[in-house]
């Protein structure tokens, strides 16, 4: 009898213990792009475990079509999606029920980049050049802000639509400058191909400095509370791999195998000071002055209150 009783009692403790895994709920998480380092706080959440001792099952969904992402979170396809700061007031624009509820990567990617044993010296020197772009719109209103603070117009330059190949282009002298880099990823590149490169940072030529970035979702669902849960986990694992790095490194290959090369291992490095430590803070002026900046370039008719586009939740 007090056998059986020691094993029913064993037997209930050992299902209570396993109660949150089981009832973890699950979280769609929708990329911006394929896995790479940019996503680390995320893979590194769910390796440590972040997610399951905050109740979650996140599932990281690369997209087939990346620029669908907005369209699908809007459509409740996913619950979450990784999304470009700039890009969100576009979206508002065109009715899209979208808020930014956290930050990923919390400073610009974004660059212009050059040769480095190349002519081009300052902006300056772009007078009378070809600048390779891969999507126009927001980048065309940064690139206009970064010439004019060197006393230039876009009618300085020839732009030169070359896709995604920017780099080559660069490499190839089809192009003498290229703008929608990442400096976290098209710089090593470039020297892994035996070519340095020079980037000019757009929020030290005009630009005012934005989250490249966030973390959105449809407004009617900013209420979950899952979402807040999501972010403590993702703070948990950028403090992390801010404390840890080769460790965070050594976890993020091992989901990931097949980005454990020179390129996603520099890149790992150069993007660790990016992360937001502080995903669900919300920088009002940043938002304020950035929608601001898209007005004045013609991209939006009105730059949108802050509260409409991005939220602060607890």
């Amino acid at each position: 009898m007090i056998r059986s009783l020691s094993f029913t009692f064993l037997l209930a403790w050992g299902l209570l213990a396993a109660g949150p895994s089981l009832a973890a709920e699950k979280l769609s998480v929708l990329l911006e792009w394929f896995v790479n380092p940019d996503h680390a706080p995320m893979v590194i959440a769910r390796e440590k475990g972040f997610f399951a001792d905050a109740g979650l099952d996140v599932e990281l969904v690369p997209p087939a079509d990346p620029s669908s992402v907005p369209r699908l979170v809007s459509a409740g396809q996913a619950d979450i999606g990784v999304h470009y700061q700039p890009s969100l007031y576009l979206d508002h624009a065109e009715g899209l029920p979208l808020v930014r509820f956290g930050t990923l990567v919390e400073t610009p990617l974004n660059t212009v980049t050059v040769l480095a044993d190349g002519p081009i010296r300052s902006l300056k020197d772009l007078k009378g050049k070809k600048v390779g772009f891969s999507v126009s719109g927001f980048e065309d209103v940064m690139l206009r802000r970064m010439l004019a603070s060197e006393g230039l117009s876009d009618k300085d330059v020839e732009l030169i639509n070359v896709n995604f190949s920017l780099s080559p282009s660069l490499i190839g002298g089809r192009v003498d400058a290229t703008i929608g880099g990442f400096r976290n990823f098209e710089l090593t590149q470039m020297r892994l191909e035996g070519h340095e490169g020079r980037s000019f940072f757009p929020e030290e030529h005009g630009v005012p400095v934005y989250d490249e970035l966030v973390f959105v979702t449809r407004t009617d669902l900013v209420a979950d509370d899952r979402l807040p849960r999501f972010l403590e986990a993702v703070e948990e694992a950028s403090i992390f791999l801010t404390n840890h790095p080769q460790e965070a490194w050594q976890l993020f290959i091992k989901a990931y195998p097949d980005l454990d090369d020179a390129l996603n291992r520099q890149a790992f490095t150069d993007t660790l000071p990016r992360f937001a430590k502080r995903p669900a803070a919300l920088d009002r002026g940043r938002y304020e002055r950035f929608g601001a900046f898209l007005k004045d370039g013609g991209l939006i008719k009105t730059a949108p209150a802050v509260d409409d586009i991005a939220v602060e939740i607890r």
